[in-house]
């Protein structure tokens, strides 16, 4: 890949670029390989989750005492960052790794951390976590998947949809309600093993636009039985604060990986035009296009400083819930239009999907909306002002 210059991040360091180069050999002699038809096949297959699992990029945050490196944050942005960066953008360890298994670690039990964090590591575990329903995205108060306390067992009944991992996920965080005239404090989350249960379905495998390799599936609990231990907090009413506390770290990952995209696209680009000649001379030698990349340049340097600086402070716990919602909404929002200027460049061969930059233009998109749309982002930001 054509190098880009951008400014290295301030919170890398030794053990972090050894994990680096863990990372760029795996997407590239293990997935890169077998994209095309993942693409086709609408999934990764499981071997690769466990080829991840053996290469130590599953549960990099979890402690030693329950099996894992005991890393932080920092790790999974590598891992994260390197998969959009070196085209593997619909591998599912991103969600595994940052958003799902970070409920069990904050708020699971020493039993339920025993009992579950092993077999994430290893992907015996392969994880969703289950918020949007067809009535119900952004706004999670709307969930209507009930979880009614029957003895020692809860039984949710309630639809999903748009579930990333959702065909091979075996191991589900749910977001039901408990107390369904409770609003917000009616809320809880359930852990549902979905290979020890009844009345558990999916759906098709989603026909997306993009993301195509990143199996995105509707779930259906009809009269599932999962024990009391399911619950994840020592009570019920607690899932929308739990939430609301994770949220800022799943916005910090989605703009990590549209930064690494951005990387992508102009490092392909300027690959591109050095090479590719128009008029009797290369294209990277009409000031249209010098001026176009300089631009480009810029802003993608800019961006990479703001998201290292989200980085650092998240690392610190200091990343508060607007400057989150900054980073998600303007990295996905700048990468959607930096991509298309990049397309640009391509000409028409920009428009053919066997060129990446096609790819990145149509995966991108969605990034403006799962994870809270942007419009929701920026209503967030207001309530700090």
């Amino acid at each position: 890949m054509e190098t880009t210059d951008l400014p290295k991040s301030s919170w890398m360091n030794e053990e972090l670029d050894m994990l680096e180069s863990a990372c760029q050999r795996f997407y590239q002699e293990d997935c890169a390989p077998h994209y095309e038809r993942w693409e086709e096949q609408g999934s990764f297959d499981r071997d690769a989750w466990v080829k991840a699992g053996e290469t130590g990029l599953l549960g990099a945050e979890v402690p030693e005492e329950y099996g894992g490196p005991g890393g932080s944050f920092a790790h999974d942005a590598v891992i994260t960052y390197q998969a959009t960066r070196m085209g593997i953008d619909g591998f599912g360890a991103p969600l595994h790794n940052a958003i799902v298994i970070p409920y069990i670690l904050q708020y699971g039990s020493e039993d339920q951390k025993k009992q579950w964090l092993p077999k994430l590591i290893s992907a015996e575990y392969i994880s969703a976590i289950a918020m949007t329903e067809p009535a119900a995205g952004s706004d999670l108060q709307g969930v209507r998947t009930t979880a009614r306390k029957d003895g020692n067992h809860y039984v949710i009944n309630g639809q999903k949809t748009f579930i990333t991992n959702g065909q091979l996920a075996n191991f589900i965080i749910v977001v039901a309600k408990t107390d369904p005239k409770a609003g917000a404090k009616g809320t809880s989350l359930f852990v549902v093993e979905t290979d020890d249960v009844d009345g558990f379905r999916r759906g098709r495998n989603l026909d997306k636009i993009g993301l195509k390799s990143n199996d995105t599936s509707e779930l259906f609990f009809d009269d599932v039985r999962v024990p009391a231990s399911a619950l994840i907090g020592p009570e019920e009413g607690e899932g929308f604060i739990q939430l609301m506390e994770q949220l800022p770290q799943e916005r910090l990952l989605i703009a990590l990986q549209a930064m690494g995209r951005i990387e992508r696209a102009l490092a392909e680009t300027v690959a591109y035009v050095k090479e590719r000649s128009a008029f009797g001379k290369k294209v990277i030698e009409f000031q249209n296009t010098q001026f176009e990349l300089a631009e480009i340049k810029t802003e993608a340097t800019v961006a990479k400083v703001f998201v290292d600086h989200c980085v650092a402070r998240h690392l610190a716990g200091e990343l508060d819930a607007a400057t989150a919602s900054m980073a998600k909404y303007w990295l996905t929002d700048l990468q959607c239009n930096l991509i298309d200027r990049c397309l640009q460049l391509h000409g028409g061969y920009g428009y053919m999907n066997e060129y990446p930059i096609a790819r990145m233009y149509r995966d991108a998109r969605v990034e403006r909306i799962y994870g809270g749309t942007n419009e929701i982002m920026k209503l967030l930001i207001a309530r700090s002002l």
